[in-house]
């Protein structure tokens, strides 16, 4: 079963200039190793269970033949780097892939089989999982993994892992921004085989929202029904994740923090649940919007 989500996929131009813009937002961000013959590599912050992952083309020959592969979850990655990056993807957890890919052909969803994945960090050590993506007939910006290295031994690569000046612990939601929550909904409904979420209203990216929870995390379907941050990433990049938000253990000490690194202060609203949030800009984020929830 999808357990929660994994983590989001941040795609950036430069990798080193990645991790100095997350580093300024109170991530401990560090290199994180390369992927074996897809030609990229990452950097990731550990949270509790979950992580930040930065990804950039590390050696562009060997993605462009990565990406001519059939099936290649890396087939659009140049570009959407070229236009500029920001969230590409967000990877779903499963206890058992194989089981989720069969229970989601049962629904007549277009999913690959589970492949075999692996990075090498910089300490030469291999991390394995494996991954299934969605075929071009259930084409949703989604795809799942099955971690194969115990979640203790990855969080070691990690230094500072769960361990941030500014106190993220966890994600909390991500968002995806359609031109109608509604209808998208329903096609995610299917894919993940859970009943449809009734739509709700976002009072901070100004959304009508369908949540869909996913252990402790929070998958949003949004479409805009005002101005602000949703609105701005439908007309600017069109549909996709554009969203990411994090509980910390004080959002003062994460503001303090980001002042101290030079960074304007961020834009606050009130969420539907009646706690404070506060928003990075794609300009501070690498094309993302990065919030934060939490007691002051």
């Amino acid at each position: 079963m999808i357990t929660r989500i994994d983590h989001v996929m941040i795609c950036v131009p430069d990798l080193q200039r990645g991790i100095e813009q997350y580093s300024r937002l109170g991530f401990n961000i560090y290199p994180s190793g390369t992927h074996p013959d897809n030609g990229t590599h990452n950097a990731i912050a550990f949270l509790q269970d979950d992580y930040v992952e930065l990804l950039a083309v590390r050696d562009p020959a060997e993605q462009r033949a990565a990406a001519a592969a059939p099936g290649s979850p890396y087939a659009d990655l140049a570009p959407f780097i070229a236009g500029g990056g920001g969230i590409r993807c967000v990877i779903l957890q499963s206890d058992d892939l194989a089981a989720e890919v069969a229970g989601m052909r049962s629904r007549g969803v277009d999913v690959s089989d589970a492949m075999e994945g692996s990075r090498r960090t910089p300490a030469g050590k291999e991390l394995r999982w494996k991954f299934a993506t969605l075929g071009p007939k259930n084409p949703l910006p989604i795809f799942f993994i099955e971690h194969l290295t115990p979640v203790e031994e990855r969080r070691k690569q990690a230094p500072g892992a769960g361990s941030h000046p500014n106190g993220a612990y966890t994600l909390e939601r991500t968002c995806i921004v359609t031109p109608d929550a509604e209808a998208a909904a329903a096609v995610y409904a299917r894919v993940l085989g859970v009943p449809q979420s009734p739509l709700q209203k976002g009072t901070v990216i100004m959304s009508h929202m369908a949540v869909f929870q996913l252990g402790p995390t929070g998958l949003g379907i949004v479409h805009p029904y005002a101005s602000g941050p949703a609105a701005d990433a439908l007309e600017r990049r069109g549909p996709g994740p554009f969203q990411a938000l994090y509980r910390t253990t004080s959002m003062g000490a994460a503001a303090r923090w980001m002042r101290e690194q030079g960074l304007p202060p961020l834009a606050r609203g009130v969420r539907n649940t009646g706690e404070q949030a506060m928003l990075a800009p794609p300009s501070e984020a690498c094309r993302a919007y990065v919030g934060f929830v939490g007691p002051e």
